[in-house]
């Protein structure tokens, strides 16, 4: 039996598409590519070009191995994105969901892990946030991924389906052996653009509010390194294939860095200085998100191995490095 990975052949997906390979799985990824890149997808997994709501390209997939498991990562992630186009959130995020859902049960598949977000809880003040901490998402993109973990509850009460949610908070790093990290042209995550400025790929970056509630005025995120969060994937899968209750986790570790935090770390990976500009806050930005971690180490067992502000920034970077000189080649 093959787990299918949608969504394989970008930032996360791609993750987790080498992390089950390595792990001994059998793999298939299912991707549109209208953000991910090809290249990225492991060349021992089987690959499908098609969207996740289409019945077709799930049997397409099926014609290719049987499936005992979806990982689901395929969506749209942008916060920013989300408000000024929340349609197209609630279309790529929940309802490509539900037909992805009910196609996967009508083939007999009834197990499935979705990528949610800490976003779904919304403001929250200094605290770490536990599972049990009201979501109250103020982003069409935390609101579209809170609906599908609704729909993953009432769908897996009403009949065989056993799913896990995983909160994540902020993912970032890269594959510590350099086989595939974060790609997307354009991205906004915090991390990616400081390195592209410290490598001068991007001309400088700016950092958005310096009046909120932390210890230097920037905003403070809970980062996790992508190899430990498809750790935690895996670890579930484990669990979900042992026993049929579904499960929400947070994803993170319980620490925060701020902005300026963050990019200090950029500097001390590369040695090197890069413009920075001060602007104000952004529309759907939170002052502070920090994971309570206690619940997916006691249910799963997890037990982060690259924890540390300076490895994320130094694993990011190399892949910038490996990432520019790819996109040199290439526009030769």
């Amino acid at each position: 039996m093959a787990v299918l990975v949608t969504g394989g052949a970008g930032y996360i997906g791609s993750h987790m598409a080498w992390h089950l390979l390595d792990a001994g799985e059998d793999v298939v990824v299912l991707d549109s590519l209208a953000t991910g890149h090809q290249w990225s997808v492991p060349g021992s997994a089987s690959f499908v070009q098609g969207e996740v709501s289409d019945p077709d390209a799930l049997r397409q997939v099926l014609s290719i191995a049987p499936v005992d498991a979806v990982i689901h990562f395929a969506g749209s992630v942008s916060v920013p994105e989300s408000l000024e186009n929340p349609a197209k959130y609630y279309r790529n995020n929940t309802c490509a969901t539900l037909a992805l859902v009910e196609n996967c049960l009508a083939a007999g598949i009834e197990t499935v892990l979705f990528s949610s977000t800490a976003a779904v809880y919304g403001e929250v003040g200094a605290g770490p946030v536990s599972e049990t901490t009201p979501a109250l998402p103020t982003t069409p993109y935390g609101a579209s991924k809170l609906m599908v973990e609704t729909m993953l509850r009432d769908i897996s009460a009403a009949g065989p389906l056993r799913h896990a949610a995983l909160r994540y908070f902020n993912v970032a790093g890269a594959d510590p052996q350099g086989r595939t990290g974060h790609s997307t042209r354009g991205a906004t995550h915090l991390l990616k653009v400081a390195c592209e400025a410290a490598l001068g790929t991007r001309k400088g970056m700016t950092v958005f509010g310096t009046d909120y509630a932390t210890r230097d005025g920037t905003a403070e995120r809970d980062f996790i390194h992508v190899g430990d969060l498809v750790e935690a994937h895996y670890l579930a899968l484990k669990r979900l294939r042992a026993n049929p209750e579904s499960f929400t986790l947070n994803c993170g570790y319980g620490r925060g860095y701020t902005v300026l935090e963050t990019i200090e770390a950029v500097r001390r990976a590369t040695g090197s200085e890069f413009p920075v500009d001060y602007g104000p806050r952004r529309p759907g930005d939170l002052g502070s998100v920090i994971a309570d971690s206690t619940s997916i180490r006691d249910l799963l067992g997890w037990r982060p191995a690259l924890n540390d502000i300076d490895v994320i920034a130094r694993h990011a970077i190399e892949w910038e490095q490996h990432l520019a000189r790819r996109n040199a080649a290439e526009d030769v």
